[in-house]
Protein backbone atom coordinates (compact mmCIF):
# COMPACT_ATOMS: atom_id res chain seq x y z
CA UNK A 1 0.00 0.00 0.00
CA UNK A 2 1.19 3.19 -1.40
CA UNK A 3 0.37 5.94 0.79
CA UNK A 4 2.23 9.34 1.96
CA UNK A 5 1.22 10.53 5.24
CA UNK A 6 4.31 13.10 5.18
CA UNK A 7 2.05 15.21 3.00
CA UNK A 8 1.50 18.83 4.69
CA UNK A 9 -2.23 17.96 4.12
CA UNK A 10 -3.97 14.91 4.99
CA UNK A 11 -7.52 13.89 4.34
CA UNK A 12 -8.74 11.44 7.13
CA UNK A 13 -11.88 9.69 7.18
CA UNK A 14 -13.97 8.72 10.68
CA UNK A 15 -16.63 6.06 11.09
CA UNK A 16 -16.77 5.52 14.45
CA UNK A 17 -19.46 3.14 16.85
CA UNK A 18 -23.06 4.74 16.79
CA UNK A 19 -22.59 5.33 20.65
CA UNK A 20 -22.50 8.85 21.83
CA UNK A 21 -19.38 7.98 23.71
CA UNK A 22 -17.59 7.15 20.38
CA UNK A 23 -19.17 10.04 18.52
CA UNK A 24 -18.23 12.98 21.02
CA UNK A 25 -14.35 11.67 21.00
CA UNK A 26 -14.09 11.54 17.11
CA UNK A 27 -15.51 14.72 16.79
CA UNK A 28 -13.04 16.17 18.84
CA UNK A 29 -10.06 14.24 16.94
CA UNK A 30 -11.39 16.06 13.85
CA UNK A 31 -11.41 19.23 15.16
CA UNK A 32 -7.79 18.38 16.40
CA UNK A 33 -6.59 17.26 12.73
CA UNK A 34 -8.28 20.05 10.91
CA UNK A 35 -6.58 22.66 13.47
CA UNK A 36 -3.92 21.39 11.41
CA UNK A 37 -5.09 21.64 7.90
CA UNK A 38 -6.32 18.36 6.99
CA UNK A 39 -9.70 17.44 5.81
CA UNK A 40 -12.00 15.43 7.57
CA UNK A 41 -14.82 13.00 6.24
CA UNK A 42 -16.99 12.28 9.44
CA UNK A 43 -20.17 9.33 9.02
CA UNK A 44 -22.51 9.26 11.36
CA UNK A 45 -26.16 8.60 12.28
CA UNK A 46 -28.83 10.92 11.10
CA UNK A 47 -30.38 11.14 13.94
CA UNK A 48 -27.23 12.83 15.87
CA UNK A 49 -26.43 15.02 13.11
CA UNK A 50 -28.03 18.25 14.57
CA UNK A 51 -26.55 17.47 18.32
CA UNK A 52 -23.12 16.88 16.81
CA UNK A 53 -22.52 19.67 14.25
CA UNK A 54 -22.45 22.26 16.73
CA UNK A 55 -19.02 20.83 18.04
CA UNK A 56 -17.86 21.09 14.58
CA UNK A 57 -15.19 23.53 15.05
CA UNK A 58 -13.97 23.90 11.02
CA UNK A 59 -17.00 23.38 8.96
CA UNK A 60 -14.90 24.12 6.18
CA UNK A 61 -12.42 21.59 6.61
CA UNK A 62 -15.03 18.75 8.35
CA UNK A 63 -17.68 17.62 6.33
CA UNK A 64 -20.58 15.55 8.12
CA UNK A 65 -21.70 12.77 6.32
CA UNK A 66 -25.47 11.18 7.82
CA UNK A 67 -25.82 7.88 7.19
CA UNK A 68 -29.20 6.34 7.40
CA UNK A 69 -29.16 2.72 9.17
CA UNK A 70 -31.13 -0.33 6.56
CA UNK A 71 -33.78 -1.80 8.14
CA UNK A 72 -33.32 -4.82 10.09
CA UNK A 73 -36.18 -7.17 11.67
CA UNK A 74 -37.12 -6.36 15.09
CA UNK A 75 -35.53 -2.76 15.17
CA UNK A 76 -37.45 0.07 15.97
CA UNK A 77 -36.46 2.36 12.77
CA UNK A 78 -36.12 4.98 15.67
CA UNK A 79 -33.10 3.67 17.04
CA UNK A 80 -29.70 4.46 15.54
CA UNK A 81 -27.56 4.84 18.85
CA UNK A 82 -26.77 2.96 21.74
CA UNK A 83 -28.73 5.54 23.65
CA UNK A 84 -31.59 4.42 21.81
CA UNK A 85 -32.09 1.31 23.40
CA UNK A 86 -31.30 -1.14 25.93
CA UNK A 87 -27.70 -3.52 25.91
CA UNK A 88 -29.82 -6.48 24.27
CA UNK A 89 -31.21 -4.91 21.42
CA UNK A 90 -28.01 -3.55 21.02
CA UNK A 91 -27.25 -6.59 18.84
CA UNK A 92 -29.66 -5.67 16.11
CA UNK A 93 -28.35 -1.91 16.14
CA UNK A 94 -24.84 -3.41 15.32
CA UNK A 95 -26.66 -5.93 12.45
CA UNK A 96 -28.11 -2.69 11.09
CA UNK A 97 -24.07 -1.29 11.79
CA UNK A 98 -22.83 -3.96 9.67
CA UNK A 99 -25.33 -3.11 6.38
CA UNK A 100 -23.99 0.23 5.87
CA UNK A 101 -20.97 -1.85 4.81
CA UNK A 102 -22.12 -1.07 0.94
CA UNK A 103 -22.82 2.61 1.13
CA UNK A 104 -19.85 3.18 3.17
CA UNK A 105 -17.17 1.52 0.33
CA UNK A 106 -19.33 4.08 -2.13
CA UNK A 107 -18.60 6.93 0.02
CA UNK A 108 -14.97 6.28 0.18
CA UNK A 109 -14.58 5.08 -3.34
CA UNK A 110 -15.76 8.42 -4.33
CA UNK A 111 -13.98 10.21 -1.70
CA UNK A 112 -10.06 8.67 -1.37
CA UNK A 113 -9.20 9.77 1.87
CA UNK A 114 -5.80 9.19 2.91
CA UNK A 115 -6.74 6.86 5.48
CA UNK A 116 -9.63 6.22 7.98
CA UNK A 117 -9.80 6.04 11.58
CA UNK A 118 -12.42 3.30 13.19
CA UNK A 119 -13.40 1.32 15.78
CA UNK A 120 -16.26 -1.50 16.29
CA UNK A 121 -16.23 -1.72 12.42
CA UNK A 122 -14.36 -4.93 11.74
CA UNK A 123 -14.84 -5.17 7.71
CA UNK A 124 -13.17 -1.81 7.56
CA UNK A 125 -9.49 -2.86 7.11
CA UNK A 126 -10.31 -5.40 4.43
CA UNK A 127 -12.23 -2.53 2.68
CA UNK A 128 -9.85 0.28 3.53
CA UNK A 129 -6.60 -2.06 1.82
CA UNK A 130 -9.10 -3.03 -1.68
CA UNK A 131 -9.13 1.01 -1.98
CA UNK A 132 -5.52 2.19 -1.29
CA UNK A 133 -6.74 3.46 2.23
CA UNK A 134 -4.50 3.17 5.56
CA UNK A 135 -7.06 1.78 8.55
CA UNK A 136 -5.95 2.95 11.81
CA UNK A 137 -8.43 0.98 14.81
CA UNK A 138 -9.02 3.66 17.30
CA UNK A 139 -8.95 2.51 21.00
CA UNK A 140 -9.50 4.29 24.81
CA UNK A 141 -6.04 4.67 26.67
CA UNK A 142 -7.76 1.98 28.88
CA UNK A 143 -8.37 -0.70 26.18
CA UNK A 144 -5.23 -2.58 26.72
CA UNK A 145 -5.01 -6.31 26.04
CA UNK A 146 -6.50 -8.74 28.66
CA UNK A 147 -5.31 -12.23 29.51
CA UNK A 148 -6.10 -14.97 26.88
CA UNK A 149 -7.32 -16.85 29.86
CA UNK A 150 -9.78 -14.15 30.57
CA UNK A 151 -12.97 -13.83 28.18
CA UNK A 152 -15.73 -11.66 30.14
CA UNK A 153 -18.82 -13.27 28.80
CA UNK A 154 -20.34 -9.88 27.28
CA UNK A 155 -17.57 -10.38 24.46
CA UNK A 156 -18.84 -13.80 24.29
CA UNK A 157 -22.84 -12.61 23.00
CA UNK A 158 -23.58 -12.26 19.76
CA UNK A 159 -22.99 -8.14 18.73
CA UNK A 160 -24.28 -8.17 15.13
CA UNK A 161 -24.85 -11.19 12.64
CA UNK A 162 -22.45 -14.08 13.38
CA UNK A 163 -20.30 -11.95 15.19
CA UNK A 164 -19.45 -11.60 18.70
CA UNK A 165 -18.08 -7.85 20.20
CA UNK A 166 -14.50 -9.95 21.04
CA UNK A 167 -14.56 -10.91 17.27
CA UNK A 168 -15.06 -7.27 16.02
CA UNK A 169 -12.33 -6.07 18.59
CA UNK A 170 -9.99 -8.68 17.68
CA UNK A 171 -10.63 -8.52 13.70
CA UNK A 172 -9.83 -4.99 14.22
CA UNK A 173 -7.01 -5.04 15.93
CA UNK A 174 -5.33 -7.58 13.77
CA UNK A 175 -6.04 -6.84 10.41
CA UNK A 176 -5.59 -2.54 10.46
CA UNK A 177 -2.47 -0.98 9.53
CA UNK A 178 -1.78 1.17 12.88
CA UNK A 179 -3.47 1.42 16.41
CA UNK A 180 -4.42 4.67 17.83
CA UNK A 181 -4.80 5.23 21.54
CA UNK A 182 -7.07 8.23 23.92
CA UNK A 183 -4.29 8.97 25.93
CA UNK A 184 -0.89 10.51 25.87
CA UNK A 185 2.37 9.03 25.65
CA UNK A 186 3.34 11.46 28.54
CA UNK A 187 1.06 9.33 31.04
CA UNK A 188 1.07 5.82 29.20
CA UNK A 189 4.04 5.55 27.32
CA UNK A 190 4.95 2.78 29.06
CA UNK A 191 1.60 0.51 27.65
CA UNK A 192 2.09 1.97 24.19
CA UNK A 193 5.24 0.89 23.52
CA UNK A 194 4.12 -2.57 25.37
CA UNK A 195 1.47 -3.19 22.52
CA UNK A 196 3.11 -1.99 20.00
CA UNK A 197 6.20 -4.62 20.62
CA UNK A 198 2.85 -7.58 21.17
CA UNK A 199 0.59 -6.18 17.40
CA UNK A 200 4.28 -5.57 15.34
CA UNK A 201 2.18 -2.75 14.01
CA UNK A 202 2.63 1.25 14.82
CA UNK A 203 0.79 2.13 17.75
CA UNK A 204 0.81 5.94 18.59
CA UNK A 205 -1.40 8.44 20.92
CA UNK A 206 -3.96 10.90 19.81
CA UNK A 207 -4.66 12.39 23.49
CA UNK A 208 -7.72 12.70 25.29
CA UNK A 209 -9.81 13.82 22.56
CA UNK A 210 -12.06 15.70 25.04
CA UNK A 211 -14.88 18.16 23.14
CA UNK A 212 -14.86 21.78 24.50
CA UNK A 213 -17.45 22.23 27.72
CA UNK A 214 -21.38 23.46 26.03
CA UNK A 215 -21.28 27.38 25.44
CA UNK A 216 -24.32 27.36 27.42
CA UNK A 217 -24.15 28.02 31.02
CA UNK A 218 -24.90 25.80 33.21
CA UNK A 219 -28.79 25.39 33.55
CA UNK A 220 -30.58 28.32 36.75
CA UNK A 221 -31.90 25.74 38.90
CA UNK A 222 -28.66 23.54 38.82
CA UNK A 223 -26.67 26.46 39.81
CA UNK A 224 -28.97 27.91 42.38
CA UNK A 225 -29.06 24.33 44.00
CA UNK A 226 -24.91 23.20 44.10
CA UNK A 227 -24.32 27.62 45.07
CA UNK A 228 -25.84 26.11 48.43
CA UNK A 229 -23.12 24.76 49.52
CA UNK A 230 -19.85 25.06 50.74
CA UNK A 231 -16.48 24.73 48.08
CA UNK A 232 -15.71 21.55 47.28
CA UNK A 233 -17.86 19.97 49.63
CA UNK A 234 -20.70 17.94 46.62
CA UNK A 235 -20.06 14.82 45.60
CA UNK A 236 -21.16 14.14 42.15
CA UNK A 237 -22.07 10.82 40.83
CA UNK A 238 -22.63 10.06 37.21
CA UNK A 239 -22.68 6.64 34.96
CA UNK A 240 -22.85 8.59 31.75
CA UNK A 241 -26.17 8.94 29.63
CA UNK A 242 -26.65 4.87 28.81
CA UNK A 243 -25.71 2.96 31.80
CA UNK A 244 -28.34 1.39 33.56
CA UNK A 245 -27.66 -0.24 37.04
CA UNK A 246 -29.59 -2.81 38.91
CA UNK A 247 -32.56 -1.85 41.28
CA UNK A 248 -30.24 -3.13 44.52
CA UNK A 249 -26.89 -1.48 43.22
CA UNK A 250 -28.59 1.53 42.29
CA UNK A 251 -30.34 1.99 46.01
CA UNK A 252 -26.67 1.00 47.18
CA UNK A 253 -25.33 3.74 45.70
CA UNK A 254 -27.30 6.50 47.20
CA UNK A 255 -27.38 4.72 50.72
CA UNK A 256 -23.62 4.69 50.54
CA UNK A 257 -23.96 8.57 49.72
CA UNK A 258 -26.08 9.32 52.91
CA UNK A 259 -23.90 7.63 55.49
CA UNK A 260 -21.10 9.92 54.36
CA UNK A 261 -22.95 13.08 55.66
CA UNK A 262 -21.98 15.10 52.42
CA UNK A 263 -24.53 16.69 49.61
CA UNK A 264 -24.59 14.73 46.72
CA UNK A 265 -25.93 15.35 43.38
CA UNK A 266 -26.35 11.77 41.46
CA UNK A 267 -27.29 11.94 37.64
CA UNK A 268 -27.99 8.02 37.17
CA UNK A 269 -30.49 6.63 34.21
CA UNK A 270 -33.59 4.74 36.37
CA UNK A 271 -33.13 1.27 37.08
CA UNK A 272 -35.04 -1.66 34.83
CA UNK A 273 -37.13 -2.62 37.60
CA UNK A 274 -38.59 0.69 38.41
CA UNK A 275 -40.65 3.23 36.47
CA UNK A 276 -38.98 6.64 37.38
CA UNK A 277 -35.84 7.74 39.95
CA UNK A 278 -38.79 8.40 42.10
CA UNK A 279 -40.05 4.63 42.51
CA UNK A 280 -36.87 3.55 42.81
CA UNK A 281 -35.39 5.55 45.89
CA UNK A 282 -34.78 3.54 49.11
CA UNK A 283 -37.40 3.47 51.63
CA UNK A 284 -37.83 6.90 53.59
CA UNK A 285 -34.56 8.29 51.37
CA UNK A 286 -35.96 11.15 49.85
CA UNK A 287 -37.17 12.57 53.54
CA UNK A 288 -34.24 11.85 55.31
CA UNK A 289 -31.43 13.55 52.56
CA UNK A 290 -33.81 16.40 51.06
CA UNK A 291 -31.66 19.08 52.01
CA UNK A 292 -28.89 18.02 51.03
CA UNK A 293 -29.07 15.66 48.15
CA UNK A 294 -30.80 15.87 44.52
CA UNK A 295 -30.98 12.52 42.77
CA UNK A 296 -31.78 12.97 38.65
CA UNK A 297 -32.47 10.38 36.01
CA UNK A 298 -32.05 13.82 33.66
CA UNK A 299 -29.48 14.67 31.21
CA UNK A 300 -26.88 17.37 32.74
CA UNK A 301 -23.99 19.38 31.71
CA UNK A 302 -21.25 16.98 33.55
CA UNK A 303 -18.47 19.19 32.52
CA UNK A 304 -19.99 22.36 34.09
CA UNK A 305 -21.09 20.43 37.29
CA UNK A 306 -17.16 19.53 37.35
CA UNK A 307 -16.09 22.64 37.12
CA UNK A 308 -18.50 24.13 39.58
CA UNK A 309 -16.69 25.49 43.12
CA UNK A 310 -18.91 23.23 45.52
CA UNK A 311 -18.41 20.04 43.97
CA UNK A 312 -15.46 17.80 45.52
CA UNK A 313 -15.21 14.70 44.22
CA UNK A 314 -16.77 12.71 41.30
CA UNK A 315 -18.30 8.77 41.15
CA UNK A 316 -17.07 7.66 37.90
CA UNK A 317 -18.06 4.72 36.34
CA UNK A 318 -14.88 5.11 34.08
CA UNK A 319 -15.97 5.24 30.95
CA UNK A 320 -13.34 6.44 28.57
CA UNK A 321 -14.90 10.10 27.95
CA UNK A 322 -15.87 10.85 31.86
CA UNK A 323 -12.95 9.22 32.98
CA UNK A 324 -10.97 12.14 30.83
CA UNK A 325 -13.37 14.39 32.14
CA UNK A 326 -12.84 13.93 35.87
CA UNK A 327 -8.74 13.78 35.03
CA UNK A 328 -9.29 17.01 33.93
CA UNK A 329 -11.36 18.50 36.65
CA UNK A 330 -10.23 19.20 40.14
CA UNK A 331 -12.71 16.80 41.76
CA UNK A 332 -11.44 14.28 43.98
CA UNK A 333 -11.89 10.79 42.43
CA UNK A 334 -13.78 8.10 43.47
CA UNK A 335 -13.90 4.95 40.84
CA UNK A 336 -16.58 2.45 40.65
CA UNK A 337 -16.18 0.61 37.10
CA UNK A 338 -19.16 -1.04 35.78
CA UNK A 339 -20.10 -3.48 33.11
CA UNK A 340 -17.63 -3.25 30.79
CA UNK A 341 -13.89 -5.21 30.89
CA UNK A 342 -12.04 -1.91 29.46
CA UNK A 343 -13.62 0.30 32.71
CA UNK A 344 -12.17 -1.99 35.41
CA UNK A 345 -9.17 -1.85 33.71
CA UNK A 346 -9.03 1.78 33.61
CA UNK A 347 -10.15 2.15 37.38
CA UNK A 348 -7.16 -0.30 38.19
CA UNK A 349 -4.35 2.03 35.85
CA UNK A 350 -6.26 5.35 37.88
CA UNK A 351 -6.09 3.73 40.94
CA UNK A 352 -3.01 1.52 41.34
CA UNK A 353 -0.66 2.89 38.49
CA UNK A 354 -1.36 6.80 38.14
CA UNK A 355 -3.19 6.40 42.35
CA UNK A 356 -5.34 9.39 41.06
CA UNK A 357 -8.21 7.74 42.84
CA UNK A 358 -9.87 5.76 45.00
CA UNK A 359 -11.62 2.43 43.51
CA UNK A 360 -15.01 1.06 45.65
CA UNK A 361 -14.17 -2.03 47.35
CA UNK A 362 -16.57 -4.84 45.89
CA UNK A 363 -17.06 -8.40 47.27
CA UNK A 364 -14.73 -11.29 46.56
CA UNK A 365 -17.47 -13.81 45.62
CA UNK A 366 -20.52 -11.57 43.94
CA UNK A 367 -18.42 -8.39 42.85
CA UNK A 368 -21.01 -6.53 43.92
CA UNK A 369 -20.57 -3.02 45.77
CA UNK A 370 -22.64 -1.78 48.63
CA UNK A 371 -23.17 1.16 50.64
CA UNK A 372 -20.21 0.62 53.15
CA UNK A 373 -17.66 0.95 50.22
CA UNK A 374 -19.20 3.73 48.44
CA UNK A 375 -19.45 5.75 51.77
CA UNK A 376 -15.54 4.10 52.81
CA UNK A 377 -14.24 5.14 49.52
CA UNK A 378 -15.91 8.89 49.34
CA UNK A 379 -14.73 9.50 52.64
CA UNK A 380 -10.84 8.49 51.80
CA UNK A 381 -10.67 10.69 48.85
CA UNK A 382 -12.58 13.62 51.21
CA UNK A 383 -9.89 13.02 53.73
CA UNK A 384 -7.25 15.40 52.90
CA UNK A 385 -5.06 15.06 56.31
CA UNK A 386 -1.21 14.76 55.31
CA UNK A 387 -0.43 11.40 55.11
CA UNK A 388 -3.88 10.31 54.36
CA UNK A 389 -4.72 8.64 51.24
CA UNK A 390 -7.16 11.55 50.06
CA UNK A 391 -4.35 13.99 50.15
CA UNK A 392 -1.48 11.23 47.81
CA UNK A 393 -4.32 10.56 45.43
CA UNK A 394 -5.22 15.20 45.39
CA UNK A 395 -1.31 15.61 45.05
CA UNK A 396 -0.80 13.60 42.27
CA UNK A 397 -4.11 13.74 40.65
CA UNK A 398 -3.55 18.03 40.51
CA UNK A 399 0.21 17.00 38.56
CA UNK A 400 -1.65 14.89 35.65
CA UNK A 401 -4.11 17.17 35.17
CA UNK A 402 -1.69 20.04 34.91
CA UNK A 403 0.24 17.86 32.49
CA UNK A 404 -2.73 16.68 30.57
CA UNK A 405 -3.47 20.73 29.99
CA UNK A 406 -0.26 21.34 28.63
CA UNK A 407 -0.33 18.45 26.03
CA UNK A 408 -4.22 19.50 25.27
Amino acid sequence: MNINLNKQHLHFAMHPWFAMGHLKPYMQLSNNLAEQGHRVTFFLPSKVHPSISPFNSHPDLITLIPITLPPVSGLDPNIQTTADCDLPAQYLLAAAFDKTAPVIQSHLQTLQPDAIFFDFVYWIPDMAKTLGILSIFKLAGSDRPLPSDFTPAFLMGEYGEGITLGERLKMSGTQCDMIAFRTFRELEGYYLDYIQQEVQKPVFPVGHTLLPPPATPLVEKMQIWLGRFEPKSVVYCSFGSECTLPLDQFQEILLGLELTGFPFLVALRPPEEADSIESALPEGFKKRTQERGLVTGEWVQQQHILGHESVGCFITHCGASSAAEGLMSECQLVLLPYLITDRFVSAKVMSQDMRVGVEVERGDEDGLFDRNGVCKAVMQVMNNVEDGVGKEVKINHDKLRRVCSVLS
